[in-house]
Formats: C-alpha cells, sequence, structure tokens
C-alpha cells in the first residue's frame, strides 16, 4: 500500500505557463485528508516551499534546492545536505567566462538558499556544463533555470533520508516527475510515474508514463497508482 506520494513542482503540478494546476491541488487535498502523505520535491527556495505547502494544504514536509535541503512538517529544523561553498566557487568561474563575453549571469533567490544556487537560463546548458567539467559540482537544467549543486546530492537523497527517518520502506512511496533532476528520485521510489510531458531520458527512467501533461498527468499517475480513493 502506498503511503506516500513525492511531487515536483514545475513541470508536474503546474502547467506549461507555471501556473499550479487546480485538479493536482484537488488531488493532493484528497490524498491528504485520506491519510496519505503528500511531499513537495523542488529545485525552489525553502522559503518558496513553505508558503506552497502551506497554500496547497500538506503537512509542511518538503525537498527543497534539488535536494540540498528538506523539512519534515511546519516545525521540522531544515536540514542541509548540499556544500554551497563550492556551488558559488563554480559560479564565479563562470562569471569571469561570461562577463568576457558580455553577458550577465542572472541568479535567482541566492538570498534565501543554503545548499545549491540557480541561474536563469539566458546561457547555453551545454556550455556551463563544458565549464565546470573539473569542478566539484553537477549542472543540472530544469527547464526552468540551471542550477549548480554539489555532488552526490538529488531530490533521491533527500527523499532517502526523509524515508528513514519516517521509517518508510521505498516500495511503500510514489514519486512523479518530469525533469532531469527527478530522475534519481523516481528511480529511488517504489514506483516511479513520469507526467507525458518529461523529456525523454526522464520518461526513460520511470516505471510508467502518464498520457496527459502536467498537472493532469500527475492527476493520472495517482489514480493510477491509488485507484481506490477516487
Amino acid at each position: 500500500m502506498l503511503k506516500v506520494v513525492v511531487t515536483d513542482v514545475d513541470g508536474t503540478i503546474t502547467d506549461q505557463r507555471r501556473r499550479i494546476s487546480t485538479c493536482a491541488i484537488e488531488c493532493i487535498r484528497t490524498l491528504v485528508d485520506a491519510g496519505v502523505g503528500v511531499v513537495l520535491a523542488s529545485g525552489n527556495t525553502p522559503c518558496f516551499m513553505n508558503t506552497l505547502t502551506k497554500m496547497i494544504g500538506t503537512d509542511g514536509t518538503f525537498i527543497g534546492e534539488n535536494g540540498g535541503v528538506y523539512r519534515i512538517g511546519f516545525t521540522g529544523d531544515l536540514q542541509i545536505h548540499g556544500d554551497q561553498q563550492v556551488c558559488w566557487d563554480a559560479y564565479y568561474l563562470l562569471k569571469a567566462h561570461f562577463d568576457r563575453q558580455g553577458v550577465a549571469l542572472e541568479l535567482f533567490g541566492a538570498k534565501e538558499r543554503y545548499a545549491d544556487l540557480a541561474l536563469a537560463r539566458n546561457v547555453p546548458v551545454e556550455e556551463v556544463r563544458e565549464l565546470l567539467s573539473n569542478s566539484p559540482v553537477q549542472v543540472l537544467d530544469t527547464g526552468f533555470a540551471i542550477h549548480l549543486q554539489s555532488l552526490f546530492i538529488s531530490k533521491a537523497t533527500a527523499l532517502e533520508q526523509l524515508a528513514l527517518a519516517l521509517d518508510l520502506p521505498a516500495d511503500q512511496i510514489l514519486a512523479v516527475g518530469d525533469s532531469e533532476n527527478d530522475i534519481p528520485m523516481l528511480q529511488w521510489a517504489g514506483t516511479g510515474i513520469a507526467v507525458a510531458n518529461a523529456r525523454p531520458a526522464v520518461q526513460a527512467a520511470a516505471t510508467r508514463v502518464t498520457a496527459a501533461r502536467y498537472g493532469e498527468g500527475f492527476v493520472e499517475a495517482v489514480r493510477h497508482a491509488l485507484p481506490s480513493l477516487f
């Protein structure tokens, strides 16, 4: 029996314009009211995730900064597992390179981040990866931002820590996502479902791919995994 649903946010419970899908919110609230835990897992900041969990109506548990941070419940302490200093070192290397090209890098919410850094996608992702190929960071392209994250940190590593703390086996967890930063999470969970708008590599990593896209795909995934609730 599935006890927890872990879902990405952007591109999974939102639409192509980054608006939260109302049907996804209704589905999440159905899960919560039935006693099924819902964990929002995103590259976004803890501040953003705290507000989102309150507004949607979960118990406050979230994974943020692509696994660099997580929290259990609204009263839990923020757990930080990424090394932001290596990300800053990588950022300054990038900045020097793109400054010479006359291109300004744009940071997203740097003062509100603890583990990773997020950049606007106004520079080529592959160029960023090449420049940082010898740096102790990974470059994640979510489709909404370019993230610099320390090695060996992912949504899956945070999910594993959450599951351990909650004494929850992987086979009782459903994970849903759409982007490359969701792949480790989809593979770690007992059931990993990609929504139809997911990139090919994400679909290949999933146990199932929905017919519907975005928020409607999330609802389809949950209904498939937990038909008795609907």
